[in-house]
């Protein structure tokens, strides 16, 4: 099967990126698009899924995108990647709780580039290092097409997640690939697809 890769340089307003997401995954539903997976960064944007609570805002002053993702409220920031796909689980095993793995694996392997051990957490999803958030999963599953996807730190304003509880996990902290290794990887964008590509075409 052939998951078409979109790799955007310049940043994607949140609503732009659903937009095209939903038209994509109704499109894949109807077999006239190929799955996609899609990189991508999102100017400082707070999202909020399905379970989030309102006491998880501490700025109040902030504004809450609400998502139909699964998850809670979380940050979406420049030098965060944001790997979004539309995976078609009617062709693969139906089995979301793989897909999750899938995605899980594949950071893990991402970030064991750079020499950082990263882990999965039966807990709380997500991938951890040192007992900090590295990366966030948030995933919907409408007729069996996987979509919405997952944030990795890489170089972003740790800051600014200050003004939330996030994915709310109030006794957690987070942190990024630059804050673990002190550098700021370049033209990596094509290597983490790949191994996202590789490990669902498995599944």
């Amino acid at each position: 099967m052939s998951i078409e890769i979109k790799i955007s340089k310049k940043p994607v307003t949140y609503k732009k990126a659903m937009i095209f997401l939903n038209k994509r995954v109704e499109a894949v539903k109807e077999g006239k698009k190929r799955e996609l997976l899609w990189i991508l960064e999102h100017p400082t944007t707070y999202t909020a899924g399905v379970s989030f609570n309102q006491k998880e805002i501490i700025d109040k002053k902030i504004k809450i995108i609400q998502s139909n993702r699964g998850g809670k409220i979380t940050l979406h920031n420049r030098g965060q990647k944001i790997v979004y796909f539309a995976i078609n689980l009617n062709d693969r095993k139906k089995d979301i709780r793989k897909f999750i793995d899938v995605i899980e694996n594949s950071i893990i392997k991402f970030l064991k580039t750079y020499n950082i051990e990263a882990k999965k957490d039966k807990k709380n999803i997500g991938i951890w290092v040192n007992n900090k958030k590295i990366a966030a999963i948030g995933i919907r599953v409408s007729r069996w097409i996987a979509y919405h996807g997952c944030s990795i730190n890489i170089s972003n304003n740790l800051s600014q997640y200050l003004k939330i509880v996030p994915c709310g996990l109030n006794n957690k902290k987070v942190t990024s690939l630059f804050v673990e290794k002190k550098i700021k990887p370049k033209n990596y964008e094509n290597k983490l697809a790949q191994i996202f590509v590789k490990n669902i075409n498995q599944i």
